[in-house]
Formats: C-alpha cells, structure tokens, sequence
C-alpha cells in the first residue's frame, strides 16, 4: 500500500488518498470519525481544537459500503480556512527555533516563512488519522489491535510495572483520562505539570507506547534493510511531526543491560506451541514479528511554539529578534496517540497484505488463517549435514 496527503494548515481542506487497499472491506464514516474526534481529545490542546469539528468525507474507493481496491480518496475540511480566506497575511519572517521554518525557507528558497509553516504543521496529522483508521479497520478483521497511550510527560512517568501487562485494560484507562495515560496518580501529576506549563507561557514533550496485539508471526523480514519491520516502524514513528526518537520494546533499557539478562528465552508451551518467557524484544526479533505484542515507544519533544518569546533573527533586517506566537498546543502529547497509532497500524496493514497477497478480502482470509505459526509441527527440520554448494557455480 502507499499513501499521500496535501494540503495547508489553514487551506480548504487535507486530502489524502491510499492506494492498495483491497475490495470488499466493509467501511462506514463513523471508523474514520470516531478516530478523528480521539485526536481533537487530550488535555493541554490549543485554540485551533475548539474550532474544527473534523470530519473525514471518503470521496473514492468506497461504494455501497465497501472498499473497491482502487484508490481511496478522503478530504477533511478545514473549518478555520474561513477566518482566513479573505485576510491579508501579515508577513512572516522571524523563524521559530525547532520548527520548519528556516530549514523549509532554506530548502525551497521561500520569501515568507509561512509556507513552510502551512505544511509542516500537525494539522497534516488529520489526514494521516483518516488514512491510519481504514488500515485499522483491515487489521480489526483478523483480530489485530492497534492502541495507545501515554507513559511520561515532563518527567512525570506512569506507573506500568508487572510481567504481564493487560494492554486492553490500559488502553481503556487512557481513553479515560484527559492526558491518556493509563495510571490516574501520573495522569494528575501530569495534569497539574501541563497547568503550570501554561502559567509559565511554555511547552511540554513527552514518551507515547503503541501496542498490536494478536499479529502473526513473521511479517517483515530479515532479508533487505529496508524491509525490516523495525525500520518501517521506526521511520513510521518519526515521520509523526515532533517525534525525536523511538525505541521497540525497552531497548534503550536492555542497552544498560546482559545478553542473558535481554533475550526472550524460548521454552516448550501448550499444543506444541513454542513460547516466551519474556517480551523484552518488543515483539521483533531479526525485523519480523515474533507474536508477542508489538511495542513501540516514541520520544516527543515540547511545542516549538511558546508564549515565551525565543531568539532569533529577523531575516527581513538581519536583525535579532524574538518569535512571534502562533496559536498552538501546549502539550501535544496525548493527541499524539491516536496517530501514532495510524502510522503503526499502515506499517502493519501494509505488511499484512505483503505476507498474505491477494486483491480482496475474500482472498485474503483463507490464507490468513494458514499462515505458519510458532509451532513445532509447523516447523519440520531435516537435521542432516549439508553444504553451501556455490563451489559448483565457481
């Protein structure tokens, strides 16, 4: 599958369309809308989310209810684009310190740097929220789940601790909470820690986990470095604007560790299943799913735009100067979860439809339910003595 989108900030509307989808996925508006309305929700938003009301209008690809396999179309309309339509833009030429604007002005030559500003902005996320809730709804119909929450914002970090997570339990108590994390002492730190960001005029970053559950074993692959899940999911992650770093499972954590203490030792289980006695891989191993829950965290940074006014310079006089606000979050975090969420679960759609083939979903459910599993049965060995041969082409 491939996706586009395109679109401003404060233009019309966002397009996006995905291609590669396959006919006879049952979609209705409310797959996209209910996750639309998750990324409006999250304490510390700006202004901009009392004024949209998005909604995402699929224009292509589904008639009758279905996807088609062709190309599908979405647009999300800007409801702010009419405060804007027949306004003066008042010149922009202080760039902000961490955002766009001097590196896209530099790039593409720009004489106001809010063209870099339009694109580059998390409005664009919109779209990728519509796009990320149909490739939900594929995975929903082989029982994959794709969800998240927040783990830490401002150095307030939530209490997860247990061998055995519930993810669905956390995942229920995120929605739950207004910051979407999943321990209520954190989420009233964290919530109390964003209050006083906004005292201060500033900005706050924090650490978002998105956990699939229920994959198959072996998507992705070991054989190209491109292909490797681990790269897709990473490259996913910090394609997400403000995103600085990710991880799979506690890498930075098993980093400080052994290798004995590290790797998911492998152990007889039931029906002949092989299983784990730990997932501190994060459910890859090689760069392919190992059936274990898939989990990947990612490292948000602070808003770029802050109250406090930053230095910079005036490109229009060579001048110093202070930035000019722009209306934004002050925390932005917990609006990062649900698309983060999309990315992953367009990585894992993709990925899916890869191992499985097929143009409809007719095609594709039979053999998903012969994919090989993590069983000795599944996994015949000759255990007899072989070569290489390569000699016989030299």
């Amino acid at each position: 599958m491939r996706f586009l989108t395109a679109g401003e900030s404060h233009g019309p509307l966002l397009t996006a369309i995905l291609d590669g989808m396959p006919a006879g996925l049952p979609l209705a508006p409310d797959d996209l809308n209910r996750e639309m309305a998750r990324r409006q929700q999250g304490y510390g938003s700006g202004g901009r989310m009392q004024i949209e009301q998005d909604r995402a209008q699929v224009t292509g690809g589904v008639m009758n209810g279905q996807t088609t396999g062709g190309p599908i179309g979405i647009v999300v309309e800007n409801r702010d684009w009419k405060n804007w339509v027949e306004k003066d833009i008042t010149p922009m030429t202080t760039p902000r310190p961490g955002h766009a604007d001097l590196t896209g002005a530099i790039k593409y030559g720009y004489r106001d740097l809010r063209l870099s500003l339009e694109r580059a902005s998390a409005r664009e996320t919109a779209a990728r929220v519509a796009v990320g809730a149909v490739c939900k709804r594929l995975l929903a119909e082989f029982g994959i789940v794709v969800g998240g929450y927040v783990t830490e914002i401002a150095g307030e970090v939530a209490d997860l601790s247990g061998d055995a997570p519930d993810y669905l339990a956390r995942f229920a108590a995120a929605e739950a909470s207004e910051v979407r994390c999943p321990d209520p002492a954190a989420s009233a730190r964290i919530q109390a820690a964003i209050r006083q960001a906004k005292i201060d005029k500033d900005t706050l970053g924090g650490v978002v986990e998105v956990v699939a559950l229920n994959l198959p074993p072996g998507l992705g692959t070991h054989v190209q470095h491109d292909r490797r899940l681990t790269a897709r999911l990473a490259a996913a992650a910090c394609s997400v604007q403000s995103i600085k770093g990710v991880e799979i499972g506690p890498a930075f954590e098993n980093a400080r560790k052994h290798g004995t203490q590290v790797h998911d030792r492998i152990v007889p289980g039931e029906d002949g299943m092989l299983a784990r006695t730990s997932n501190r891989s994060g459910g890859l191993e090689g760069g392919m799913t190992t059936g274990a829950p898939l989990v990947v965290r990612a490292a948000m940074k602070p808003i770029s735009t802050t109250l406090t006014p930053l230095d910079t310079v005036n490109l229009a006089t060579g001048e110093p100067d202070h930035t000019v606000y722009e209306r934004s979050d002050f925390c932005a975090t917990p609006r990062a979860v649900p698309v983060l969420e999309a990315v992953i679960a367009f990585v894992l759609a993709d990925e899916l439809l890869i191992k499985l083939g097929g143009d409809s979903l007719d095609e594709i459910r039979p053999r998903f339910e012969t994919l090989r599993q993590g069983r000795v049965d599944d996994l015949p060995m000759d255990n007899v003595p072989w070569r290489f041969g390569y000699d016989a082409w030299m």
